[in-house]
C-alpha cells in the first residue's frame, strides 16, 4: 500500500512537469536551451564544479517557472475577477522567474564566453571565405519562392498567415545556411533553435497552423540545400 502512494506521488509529479510543459512557452524555452547546455557539455571540457554549477542553474530556472504556474493556476482558482493583490503575485512570481533566468545567463557567460569567443572566430573565418552573393541570393530565391506558394493558394497575405508560413521558410534557410558553411554542431543547434523558436512564434499568435509552419521550415530547408548543391 506504502509503494502504491509512492507511486502515486511520482505519477502526480511527473504529470505535473507534463503538464507545465505543454501548457507554459516558456517552460518549453527553458527545456530545449538547457538541452542545449548539457548538450554543449560533450563538446567542451568543462569540469566537475562546473557542470554542478551548471545543472544547479538549470534546476533553479526550471522550479522556478513551475512555481510560478503553480501560484498562477492557483490565484485564477481562488479568485476568477481582478485584484490588485492576484497582480501582484503574479508579478512577483514571474520577477522571480526572470531572476533565476538572468543568473543563468550571467553562469553560462562565464563558463562558456572563453569557449564560445574560439568557436566565434572559427564561424565568421568560415562566413569571410564563403561567397556572399551566393548566400544572398539563395536567400531571395527562398523568399520569392514562398511568395509565389502563397499566391497559389491564395491564402492569407504575403507577410501574415497563408500556406507556407514565409517566417518558417526564411528561418529555416537562414539555419541550413549556417549549417551548411559551419560544420561545428553547437552553431547548427543554435541556429535551428532559433528558427524553430521564430515557428513556434507563429502557432502561438495564432497565425499560422501547425501545418503551415512544418511545410514553410522544410521548404525553406530543402530548397536552401538544393540551391546550395546547384550553386556549389
Amino acid at each position: 500500500m506504502k509503494v502504491r502512494k509512492l507511486l502515486d506521488s511520482f505519477n502526480y509529479a511527473i504529470n505535473g512537469i507534463i503538464h507545465a510543459v505543454r501548457t507554459q512557452r516558456n517552460m518549453r524555452i527553458h527545456m530545449i536551451s538547457s538541452l542545449l547546455v548539457l548538450t554543449a557539455c560533450f563538446f567542451y571540457d568543462l569540469k566537475k564544479l562546473e557542470i554542478l554549477i551548471l545543472t544547479i542553474t538549470i534546476t533553479m530556472v526550471i522550479v522556478a517557472e513551475m512555481f510560478n504556474t503553480a501560484i498562477e493556476c492557483t490565484i485564477d482558482v481562488a479568485a476568477n475577477y481582478y485584484h490588485p493583490l492576484a497582480k501582484i503575485a503574479k508579478n512577483t512570481a514571474a520577477g522571480a522567474v526572470l531572476i533565476t533566468a538572468i543568473n543563468a545567463v550571467v553562469v553560462g557567460y562565464i563558463i562558456f564566453w572563453d569557449r564560445l569567443n574560439q568557436f566565434s572566430f572559427i564561424v565568421i573565418r568560415k562566413i569571410k571565405q564563403s561567397d556572399p552573393y551566393m548566400i544572398f541570393i539563395i536567400l531571395i530565391i527562398v523568399l520569392i519562392s514562398t511568395l509565389v506558394i502563397k499566391a497559389v493558394f491564395g491564402e492569407g497575405t504575403p507577410l501574415r498567415g497563408g500556406m507556407p508560413s514565409g517566417h518558417s521558410a526564411i528561418a529555416f534557410c537562414l539555419a541550413t545556411t549556417i549549417a551548411l558553411i559551419s560544420q561545428d554542431p553547437l552553431a547548427i543547434l543554435l541556429s535551428y533553435l532559433l528558427a524553430f523558436i521564430v515557428a513556434q512564434s507563429r502557432v502561438d499568435s495564432r497565425i499560422h497552423s501547425v501545418l503551415e509552419v512544418l511545410a514553410g521550415a522544410v521548404f525553406g530547408t530543402l530548397l536552401t540545400i538544393l540551391l546550395f548543391k546547384i550553386f556549389g
